[in-house]
């Protein structure tokens, strides 16, 4: 059977029966924690396995004058119920040897109880009987298709303990742990269904006869010498049922684990024998195996397979949502796309290739169509068909490629289009990109393929690796796609959680908001630094400049109608936590060796200078130029900012500029009006740092540019110097 059936298989099952399981799985872990504790009290005895009933029952009776019955327990705690020598009812522990009472036995908790007919019945009586081992069926099927797809993932029963590729926290774990607890959990749900079946009556057992043996009265010294009291050992005994007096015709009745006996007081002799069906000796095991009340590491074990059912419900239901994640959207149709791009994924990391150079194709304007490999078919307006392929088990297609030889054989593409494969794989296999390359070669002979590159292959999802095909597919097109390898990569797993202290509110007028956030103590920032973060799981990193004031990360940032970074930010409450990261951007910290800095903003850019601002404790003259719209409260906050910054000497100066006012400045009017000075402060060494919107800093850098004119240099000059530092987006 294929992959895709057992996945399918293995998910269909999970989801139906995942709340169930939940239950089930958080109560056997705690009826495993009651088995272990069970077995701690000290009520058994040394040499337990080697005490017969002849050394056990005579003392027994000369020690109570009245015995019911005795009891062993699955712990091989020994009780006797009886009344003592004063007279008084006894229901204790026992030690068998002296008739010593070591304990009296103690009722379950409410809690335990509760939780037992919870786990067995869900509070249903025999409905809930009936869907508990019906779950229980569900789990042998699900363990038997997650072994299944262990096979296939290893290659074979021989290489089932192999070295995993680690893709990601939940598949790594949820195979690593799968293999340790297949055979506890795939006993624990066996044994749980066989229960079920047995308590309805399914296994129906046979009547069996009841021979009785004759009673001799004149006891021979080979009938003492094959005395059932010298040849059972009390260990192999469940329950004792003594006779009410001495009489010969009163027998003991003793229940062992496999019959029934009546035995004869006087002699030992078996008078009538009953044999347990098989059906009772399985459901004993069963019992035993299932709640591992005989042995308490076989409990702990059972505990531990109970907790991962819960680890593998979150963590296959991860897996599952990660490769919807990466599903394929598209805008325009195959029949009227030029670049077509197919994909052959497992569990769709590769597909995250492909989405990534889909989206930027989109953003040229170009029509772009993705598939998966078993959609291929005719595409009449191709120009460029670009196949992004993994390889699964020993060479083979993924799930969603093994239809792909058959259709590229059926269908014929009726003009030239330029192709290029890219294998994904990893070189710990021996048939590293071995599909892929099976795929390059058989697409290469078709007549309508122009092979444009030669196969590039990709090494455990390395963005790096995958850049080098980007470049050389981007020379051989001239279609400029993205270099950067961050570009291309997953979202970071190991984010840091971030608590919200404060957020300001847009006022009427304005589009810019502050947010405040708090770090762990540990970590270190300065103003200039980037902030990524990624809204709703998107990949993609949303990068904002941080601003450190008095130690806590500041953001000043415009709310786009339909961003969706901004929009995450600004649904954000006091006292939420956000998980993102930081990243050192040492390009941009403020300099330590300067005469004069000059800080040009708009509103989203003036974040990291107000931390800059702050931590001058230096007190470098630093010049404030910004430009916003209109006088908000956060504006005027911002004035108010500066004037206590002016007053502390951190701050020489500040100019406001406000677009929509009566005045109607643009923060380039102000540079040209203090024209002389920035020629100045440029020509001495001075530093001017730029951070905002991209169109802001273009003004900024044509008036600066203007204004250098008369001295023979440009901007372009004082930026290889180091002198103009930008962070604007």
């Amino acid at each position: 059977m294929t992959l895709s059936f057992w996945r399918y298989i293995h998910l269909t099952l999970a989801v139906f029966s995942a709340v169930f399981l939940v239950l089930v799985s958080i109560t056997g872990t705690i009826l495993a924690v009651d088995a272990i504790q069970e077995k701690l009290p000290s009520y058994g005895v040394v040499n337990f396995e080697k005490i017969t009933l002849e050394e056990t029952l005579p003392i027994l009776r000369k020690t109570y004058p009245e015995i019911t019955e005795i009891t062993v327990d699955h712990n091989q705690f020994v009780t006797l119920q009886g009344i003592d020598k004063d007279d008084n009812d006894v229901n204790a522990y026992i030690d068998p040897r002296t008739g010593k009472i070591l304990g009296t036995p103690i009722k379950k908790s409410e809690f335990i109880q509760w939780t037992t007919a919870l786990h067995r019945s869900l509070f249903l009586k025999e409905t809930g009987r009936f869907i508990v081992g019906f779950v229980s069926f569900l789990l042998v099927l699900i363990s038997i298709s997650g072994f299944a797809l262990i096979l296939n993932r290893q290659r074979g029963l021989r290489n089932f303990f192999s070295k995993i590729m680690k893709d990601n926290f939940a598949q790594y774990y949820h195979v690593v742990l799968g293999r340790l607890a297949l055979i506890p959990i795939l006993i624990i749900a066996l044994s749980g269904a066989y229960l079920t079946l047995e308590k309805f009556n399914f296994f129906m057992p046979k009547k069996d006869s009841e021979p009785k043996n004759e009673i001799t009265e004149n006891i021979s010294k080979k009938e003492l010498n094959t005395s059932v009291f010298k040849s059972t050992f009390l260990a192999n005994a469940e329950k004792i049922e003594f006779p009410f007096s001495d009489d010969p015709e009163e027998y003991y009745i003793i229940r062992l684990k496999d019959r029934e006996i009546e035995v004869n007081q006087v002699t030992g002799a078996v008078v009538s024998e009953k044999i347990f069906p098989m059906t009772t000796l399985l459901s004993n095991l069963s019992l035993d195996l299932h709640t591992g009340r005989t042995n308490m590491l076989w409990a702990f074990i059972l505990g531990i397979a109970s907790l991962n059912i819960l680890f593998f419900i979150y963590s296959g239901f991860a897996m599952t949502l990660k490769r919807r994640s990466s599903r394929i959207k598209n805008k325009f149709k195959a029949e009227e796309s030029k670049f077509i791009l197919l994909v052959g994924s497992e569990n769709g990391s590769t597909l995250r290739f492909a989405n990534a150079i889909h989206k930027q194709l989109m953003a040229y304007g170009e029509k772009v169509f993705i598939a998966e490999l078993n959609n291929y078919k005719i595409y009449p307006k191709a120009e460029h068909l670009i196949i992004f392929t993994s390889t699964h088990g020993l060479g083979d297609a993924p799930s969603n490629a093994n239809k792909f030889t058959e259709l590229l054989n059926q269908y014929e593409q009726q003009q030239k289009i330029k192709v290029s494969v890219v294998g994904f794989g990893s070189k710990a296999y021996t048939d590293f990109c071995g599909y892929a390359r099976d795929i390059d070669v058989l697409v290469a002979k078709q007549n309508w393929a122009e092979r444009i590159l030669e196969l590039q292959t990709v090494n455990d999802k390395s963005a790096e690796e995958f850049v080098n095909w980007v470049k050389l597919w981007s020379a051989k097109t001239g279609i400029p796609l993205s270099t950067v390898p961050s570009i291309y990569n997953d979202a970071p797993k190991d984010l840091e959680k971030m608590v919200v202290l404060n957020k300001t509110a847009i006022s009427v007028n304005g589009f810019t908001f502050l947010v405040t956030l708090r770090t762990n103590r540990i970590t270190k920032f300065d103003s200039g630094d980037l902030l990524a973060i990624y809204p709703a799981n998107d990949p993609r990193e949303r990068l904002y400049s941080i601003g450190n004031i008095n130690g806590n990360i500041q953001l000043a940032i415009k709310l786009h109608p339909s961003g969706l970074g901004s929009g995450y930010l600004y649904n954000l409450e006091p006292g939420e936590v956000i998980k993102a990261r930081i990243i050192k951007n040492p390009s941009f910290h403020f300099p330590k060796r300067a005469s004069k800095v000059a800080l040009i903003s708009n509103g989203t850019g003036i974040a990291p200078f107000l931390g800059m601002l702050q931590q001058n404790k230096k007190k470098t003259e630093i010049h404030f130029y910004c430009g916003f719209r209109r006088a908000t409260e956060t504006v005027l906050g911002y004035k108010k900012f500066a004037n206590e910054m002016i007053e502390k000497q951190q701050l020489q100066s500040f100019h406001l500029a406000l677009s929509r006012e009566e005045e109607h400045q643009h923060v380039m009017d102000l540079i040209k009006h203090d024209a002389a000075f920035f020629i100045d402060l440029l020509t001495n060494g001075g530093i001017v740092m730029i951070c905002g919107s991209l169109a802001m800093q273009k003004d900024v850098e044509t008036v600066l540019d203007n204004i250098l004119f008369q001295t023979s240099s440009t901007i372009s000059d004082y930026k290889a110097k180091g002198q103009v530092l930008t962070d604007c987006y």
